[in-house]
């Protein structure tokens, strides 16, 4: 009975201690020192909320930048985040890809790049690669009757770099591109009034 007490009390410490204590205080952190992301860095437009920058989001129309194809069902669902796991043999994956492939009519498939017809690890990635943003400035700029030169010089300002210079690759934020985009379109049309 004293072995079955001592347990007991053992396991009582550990659960405030790991459960309650270091949780509040792991919450307290991140609310203190980064409330944006401890927030789940929603980004906001017009005082509504939009979406998170960590979460990918389907835009339709040839008039924006198009994300990654998501691996989740329904599409972009956060709450089913997961990765296909085709391996690259697999005839689903092959099915994936030429299914996304007709989205690009008329491009020679070894011209579009892997992100825009694969989904990412986690079915969710809010990023393309800098290729795959430049891929889709000429559809755009058609789209919208803007030069490719100016729509090449906000994707080339909306580069993230490698995380502290080493880790990862340079991307771009879809939906931060995206809304960089819509305030262009917005400037362009004051100048034109």
């Amino acid at each position: 009975m004293r072995d079955l007490w001592a347990a007991l009390r053992g396991y009582m410490t550990l659960a405030i201690l790991v459960g309650g204590l270091y949780s509040a205080l792991v919450w307290g952190f991140a609310h203190t020192f980064f409330p944006h992301r401890a927030q789940g860095s929603l980004v906001t437009l017009d005082g509504r909320i939009i979406g998170s920058a960590l979460i990918g989001q389907e835009f339709s129309g040839p008039d924006w930048f198009d994300s990654r194809p998501s691996a989740t069902h329904p599409p972009y669902n956060a709450a089913a985040s997961g990765p296909s796991n085709f391996g690259p043999t697999s005839p689903q994956l092959l099915a994936e890809v030429r299914s996304n492939l007709r989205r690009f009519p008329n491009v020679s498939p070894a011209l579009v790049p892997t992100d825009l017809l694969e989904s990412s690890g986690s079915g969710l990635d809010p990023d393309i690669s800098v290729a795959a943003a430049l891929f889709q400035v000429p559809r755009v700029a058609r789209a919208r009757h803007l030069p490719a030169a100016t729509l090449t010089a906000l994707v080339e300002r909306q580069v993230q770099g490698r995380w502290l210079g080493l880790y990862g690759e340079p991307r771009v934020n879809v939906l931060a591109l995206n809304l960089a985009l819509q305030r262009l379109a917005r400037e362009e049309a004051g100048r034109a009034t």
